[in-house]
C-alpha cells in the first residue's frame, strides 16, 4: 500500500493506536484525537520528510500532510487497523467550549467539504458561463450539470444527519434518515402549499410550522444530537435482542416530529439570527471586515480554526442565498501564493527553491500549508507580506460588496462563484483587482525584501563547477550491500513512497537469501517492532534505512527474527535479521526491499551500483558523495 512507512512513522508518533480516540481528514491534514497527547513525539513527527508540520489546536492533534492527505489517511487505518468510521463517539474528554466547538464543526463537515466545494465549483463556472453567454438556461446542458452542481446543497441535511450522528456517537443511519425526512417531497410540497396560503398540517392536533430545509445546517444537527442522546438513554434499557431496530424506531418518532415543530423553527431562528448578526457586523464596515479576515485568515489556518466560520458560510447561502465572507478570504490565500513565488523568484537556495516551487501551485488552488508552513512562515517576512497583501485586496472586496454565490475553497475558482447570473458587475471587476492586488503586493515586496542576504546565495558559488571539473574535491563513501539478491531501481519499487524518494534515495534489492547484514560501521538507530524493518546511523555520518519488502508490517513480526537490538554497536558484515522467504511469498508479500540512505539531503548525491545484476552481501552497493 502507498504510504505505508509514513503511516508507521505516524502512528508511532501520535503514542501508537491504544492513544487514538479518532481521526479524520480534511483537505491537508490528519485530525487525531488523542487520549494524551503528552505521548506524541511532536519533535520526530516535525523531523519526518512527509510530515509539513504539526499543530495542537482546537482538542485536535492535527498533522498536517498535503495534498495526499487522503492517501496516508487510507494507510494509517489499514496500519492501525482502524475502521474507514473510526469515530471518538460520546467522549468524555473536555476542553474550552471553543475546543470542543471546532472539534466538532470539523468533525461534521471535513468528511465531505472536498465534494462540498467542488459542487460550488461547478456553479460558479456554470453562472460564469450564462453571464458569458456560452449556455442557456433552458438547455439540457445547463440544467444537468447545475442538478449535479445543486444536489449536495440541496440534500445537504441528509449529509450533515450522517455525518454529526457519527460525530456525536450514534447511529448516522438513523441521524441520516432524519435529515432525509426535512427535505421529503411531501413535506416540501407541504410547505410550498403553506406559502400559497394553504392550512398547516397537524400532528396529533399540534400545528406545525413548515419550513424550507433544503440547504439548511443548525436544524439537522441540533436533531442529531437530539438522537443520539435519545438513543445512548434508551440503549441501556433495552435488551441487546431487539435494541438493533427498536431504538431506530424510537428515535425517529420521536425525533422527526420534534424536529418539525421545535427544533427546526428555534435552530431556523438561530440561524436568521447567526447571519443577520454576521451582515450586521459586516455592513458596520465591510472595508474594515476585509482588512482583517484578509490579514488574519492564514493565522486561522495555521491554527486550524478556520472551521469554526466553514458554518456561518454554509448559513449565509441557506438563509440569504449569497455570502459575503467566502470573497474576502480569497486575498488571503493569493497573498500566501504570491508571497511563496516572491521567495521562489529570489533564493538561490535549490531545496527551498524546489520546496516554493511545489507550494506556490498548490496555494493557487486553495491548499496553502506547504506554502506557509514550508516556504513563508519559517521566514517570517514573506508570510507577514503575504498577510499585508491580503489585507489589502480583501479591503477592496469589502468596499465593492463582492458576494459569493456558491460554497467553496477560497482559490482562483472564487472568481467563478461571485459572478451573478446577471452578468457581470463593480464587485466582479472588486474581485479580480483585490487578487490582482494581494499577489503582486506581497510577490514583489517578499522578492525584494522578503528573504535576508544570506538566503540569496546558498549553494550558488563557484566552486561547484571546480568540484564537478575535479573528482579529487569530493568526498566520496562507500556503502556495501546488506544482503544477496538482484538490484532493482529504486523507481520501479511497487511503493511509491520508496519508488518517489521520499524517504531517501538509495536502491532495491530481490534477496535471495534470508539474511541482512550491517553495511556500515555505527549504531543501530531504530528497530521496528514487526523487526521488518531497520534504521542504523554510521560512524560517518550517513543514516541507512533497510526496509524488508513491500507491507510485511501486516506480518506483525511473523517470519522476522532480529539479532540486533535498539542502540547496538555493529561492524560491517554483523547479522542484523533473518527472514524467511518462502514463508513471506507464500503469505502473498513482495520481498523487493529498499536499501535508502535517509539523510540524503546531506550529500550531493548518492548513486547506486548499476542495475539488473546480482549482488552479493558486502560487495560496493551506493556512493555518497559530499
Amino acid at each position: 500500500m502507498k504510504y505505508q512507512v509514513l503511516s508507521e512513522e505516524i502512528l508511532q508518533g501520535v503514542g501508537g493506536k491504544e492513544n487514538i480516540n479518532s481521526v479524520i481528514h480534511c483537505a491537508t491534514r490528519l485530525r487525531f484525537k488523542l487520549k494524551d497527547s503528552r505521548k506524541a513525539d511532536t519533535a520526530a513527527l516535525k523531523a519526518n520528510a512527509g510530515v509539513i508540520m504539526v499543530v495542537e489546536s482546537g482538542g485536535q492533534y492535527q498533522v498536517v500532510i498535503g495534498n495526499h492527505v487522503s492517501d496516508v489517511y487510507q494507510a494509517l487505518l489499514s496500519t492501525a487497523g482502524l475502521g474507514d468510521d473510526s469515530s471518538d463517539g460520546h467522549s468524555e474528554e473536555k476542553g474550552s467550549l471553543f475546543a470542543r466547538f471546532i472539534d466538532i464543526v470539523s468533525g461534521i463537515f471535513t468528511p465531505f467539504v472536498g465534494v462540498m466545494a467542488a459542487s460550488g465549483i461547478l456553479k460558479g463556472l456554470l453562472s460564469l458561463a450564462l453571464a458569458c453567454g456560452a449556455i442557456a438556461e433552458t438547455s439540457g446542458t445547463y440544467i444537468t450539470l447545475s442538478a449535479a452542481g445543486d444536489a449536495v446543497f440541496y440534500f445537504l441535511p441528509i449529509l450533515l444527519g450522517y455525518t454529526a450522528g457519527k460525530k456525536f456517537g450514534g447511529n448516522a443511519f438513523t441521524t441520516m434518515i432524519i435529515g432525509a425526512a426535512l427535505v421529503h417531497p411531501m413535506m416540501m410540497a407541504a410547505f410550498t402549499a403553506s406559502q400559497a396560503g394553504s392550512p398547516p398540517l397537524h400532528f396529533f392536533g399540534i400545528p406545525m410550522i413548515l419550513i424550507n430545509y433544503s440547504s439548511s445546517v443548525i436544524p439537522i444537527i441540533f436533531a442529531a444530537w437530539f438522537s443520539c442522546l435519545i438513543e445512548r438513554t434508551v440503549n441501556n434499557r433495552l435488551p441487546g435482542s431487539v435494541r438493533n431496530f427498536t431504538t431506530p424506531l424510537i428515535c425517529l418518532a420521536i425525533v422527526v416530529p420534534v424536529t418539525f415543530m421545535l427544533i427546526g423553527p428555534v435552530a431556523t431562528w438561530v440561524s436568521q439570527m447567526l447571519a443577520a448578526g454576521y451582515l450586521h457586523a459586516y455592513s458596520f464596515s465591510p472595508t474594515f471586515a476585509g482588512a482583517f479576515m484578509g490579514a488574519f485568515w492564514q493565522v486561522c489556518v495555521i491554527f486550524g480554526l478556520h472551521w469554526g466560520l466553514v458554518p456561518i458560510m454554509l448559513n449565509n447561502l441557506a438563509v440569504h442565498g449569497a455570502d459575503t465572507l467566502l470573497p474576502l478570504l480569497m486575498p488571503a490565500v493569493l497573498g500566501q501564493a504570491g508571497a511563496t513565488l516572491g521567495v521562489l523568484l529570489r533564493t538561490r537556495d535549490l531545496k527551498l527553491k524546489g520546496i516554493a516551487a511545489s507550494a506556490f501551485s498548490a496555494s493557487l488552488f486553495g491548499i496553502t500549508e506547504p506554502a506557509v508552513y514550508g516556504v513563508t512562515l519559517p521566514n517570517r517576512r514573506p508570510f507577514i507580506f503575504g498577510c499585508i497583501g491580503g489585507a489589502l485586496g480583501a479591503a477592496v472586496l469589502g468596499l465593492y460588496h463582492t458576494t459569493s454565490y456558491s460554497f467553496g475553497l477560497p482559490s482562483v475558482f472564487t472568481f467563478s462563484q461571485v459572478v451573478p447570473k446577471t452578468g457581470f458587475d463593480a464587485s466582479v471587476i472588486a474581485a479580480i483587482a483585490g487578487a490582482l492586488i494581494a499577489f503582486v503586493f506581497a510577490a514583489v515586496t517578499t522578492s525584494l525584501f522578503g528573504l535576508p542576504a544570506a538566503k540569496t546565495t546558498v549553494e550558488e558559488t563557484p566552486a561547484a563547477p571546480m568540484a564537478v571539473a575535479n573528482p579529487d574535491l569530493l568526498h566520496k563513501e562507500t556503502l556495501v550491500s546488506p544482503m544477496s539478491g538482484t538490484l532493482v531501481a529504486l523507481e520501479q519499487i511497487a511503493d511509491e513512497t520508496f519508488a518517489s524518494g521520499l524517504l531517501g534515495k538509495g536502491i532495491g534489492i530481490q534477496p535471495t537469501t534470508g539474511r541482512v547484514v550491517s553495511p556500515v560501521n555505527g549504531t543501530v538507530a531504530s528497530l521496528f517492532r514487526t523487526r521488518h524493518a531497520i534504521g542504523l546511523e554510521a560512524e560517518d555520518g550517513s543514516e541507512v534505512l533497510i526496509h524488508v519488502g513491500i507491507d510485511t508490517v501486516k506480518l506483525d513480526g511473523q517470519h522476522f527474527i532480529a539479532h540486533v537490538s535498539q542502540d547496538d554497536k555493529v561492524r560491517v558484515g554483523d547479522l542484523l535479521l533473518e527472514f524467511d522467504i518462502p514463508a513471506i511469498r507464500a503469505a502473498g508479500y513482495d520481498l523487493t526491499t529498499p536499501v535508502l540512505i535517509s539523510n540524503s539531503d546531506d550529500y550531493i548525491d548518492v548513486l547506486a551500483a548499476s542495475q539488473q545484476r546480482e549482488v552479493a552481501a558486502g560487495e560496493p552497493l551506493l556512493t555518497l558523495i559530499k
